[in-house]
C-alpha cells in the first residue's frame, strides 16, 4: 500500500499563509506527477497545483501568483506555499500522485489535510 502522507494544515487568518507538504515513497516520488488538490464540503475535488517529475508545474487560475508548488526530489517532499488565503479557500488539501501509463492512469491519494482561512 502506497502511503502520501500530508502536513502543514491548520488555522490561518485571510491573507495569511500556510506550507504545506506530502512526503511518498521513493519509487513514486521518483517518477510520478505530484499534485495537490483540495475539497470544500459539498464540493467536487479540484486540482490546485501540480509538478511533473522533471518539474514543470501547472496551476489553477484562482491560485496564480499566490501559490507555490515545489518538490525536493532528495528528500522525497512536495511543497505547497499559499499566500494571500482567502476564506473560500478553506477545505481539505490532498497530495495526489499520477503516473500515465499507455492504457490506464495509476494514482495514490493522501488522507487530506485540513486548512481553515478565518478571522
Amino acid at each position: 500500500q502506497v502511503q502520501l502522507v500530508e502536513s502543514g494544515g491548520g488555522l490561518v487568518q485571510p491573507g495569511g499563509s500556510l506550507n504545506l507538504s506530502c512526503s511518498a515513497p521513493a519509487h513514486i516520488f521518483r517518477v510520478y506527477t505530484m499534485g495537490w488538490y483540495r475539497q470544500a464540503p459539498e464540493n467536487q475535488r479540484d486540482l490546485v497545483a501540480s509538478v511533473t517529475s522533471g518539474g514543470l508545474t501547472d496551476y489553477a487560475d484562482s491560485v496564480k501568483g499566490r501559490f507555490t508548488i515545489s518538490r525536493d526530489n532528495a528528500k522525497r517532499l512536495m511543497y505547497l506555499q499559499m499566500n494571500s488565503l482567502k476564506p473560500e479557500e478553506t477545505a481539505v488539501y490532498y497530495c495526489n500522485a499520477r503516473f500515465l501509463f499507455p492504457s490506464e492512469v495509476n494514482e495514490y491519494w493522501g488522507e487530506g489535510t485540513q486548512v481553515t482561512v478565518s478571522s
